[in-house]
């Protein structure tokens, strides 16, 4: 056996082993972001943004889905690299994956194909229950789905991280409840930030979240608070930068050996 089908037989066994480890427990980790976003078309985009009007030229409830999307793609990516990696350290089996003749880029690459595998399939059932309450015309495909895939990645490297860090369960809820959350819901997906006073608007954009739902939002609706070249580039060099540093900490066995 080839070298290359060495790593390739092991990328696919991590890869597997995730697909397994939240598809058989979907009722917990599928379903639950559906219904949530469903109350958020309900109570945001029915009830309060029939008040609201048009946003940057569409219904309210047409503006915030591609924000509703993407939140449940970070949240969904993030969350399963997060406990699968702890999981693992806190079970002493990533030691024997660690020593296993296996590349660490490897073992990352198992981990975020998993949280991207979990981001997409929430993210397209979102999208599906997305139809039942608006009716978008994709502006470009390759576009979302490029915006897409990218977010998922780049938050399941974030969640990745957090989990080499962790040193306990309460420490894995503490970056997603007082970090990601806090910069989901300030990163435009329930307004335009051309709403705020400038000196906010050149606050948000320090904010890297903002740049991935606008990005998303011009594949969907063709607008953009930013220009989309930009958000690209932040979204790129923030996953190159993430990779290089969690393969730094698998190398030096940070969290992992004492």
């Amino acid at each position: 056996m080839s070298r290359f089908s060495r790593y390739l037989t092991a990328f696919q066994t991590i890869f597997t082993k995730e697909l397994l480890r939240f598809t058989r427990i979907w009722l917990q980790t599928i379903l639950p972001p559906v219904i949530t976003t469903v109350l958020y078309y309900i109570i945001f985009g029915n009830l309060i943004g029939s008040r609201i009007g048009e946003m940057d030229g569409f219904s309210y409830i047409d503006f915030i889905v591609p924000g509703l999307i993407l939140m449940a793609v970070i949240t969904n990516s993030y969350s399963n690299v997060v406990s699968s990696f702890f999981s693992s350290k806190f079970q002493r089996h990533v030691e024997e994956l660690i020593i296993s003749p296996v590349p660490n880029w490897v073992i990352l690459a198992g981990y975020v194909a998993g949280g991207v595998a979990r981001g997409v399939l929430v993210g397209i059932a979102v999208t599906g229950v997305s139809l039942f309450f608006t009716d978008i015309q994709v502006q470009s495909y390759v576009w979302t789905l490029t915006v897409f895939v990218l977010t998922a990645i780049l938050f399941s490297l974030a969640g990745f991280i957090n989990a080499v860090y962790a040193e306990s369960f309460d420490d894995i809820s503490i970056v997603p409840t007082f970090v990601l959350t806090p910069l989901t819901y300030l990163g435009g997906v329930f307004y335009s930030i051309s709403m705020l006073p400038e000196f906010w608007q050149t606050v948000s954009l320090a904010n890297p979240i903002l740049y991935m739902v606008n990005a998303f939002r011009y594949g969907l609706l063709g607008v953009s608070d930013i220009p989309i070249g930009a958000a690209l580039g932040i979204v790129v060099l923030f996953i190159v930068v993430l990779t290089g540093f969690s393969l730094r900490l698998l190398n030096r066995g940070v969290g992992i050996k004492n």
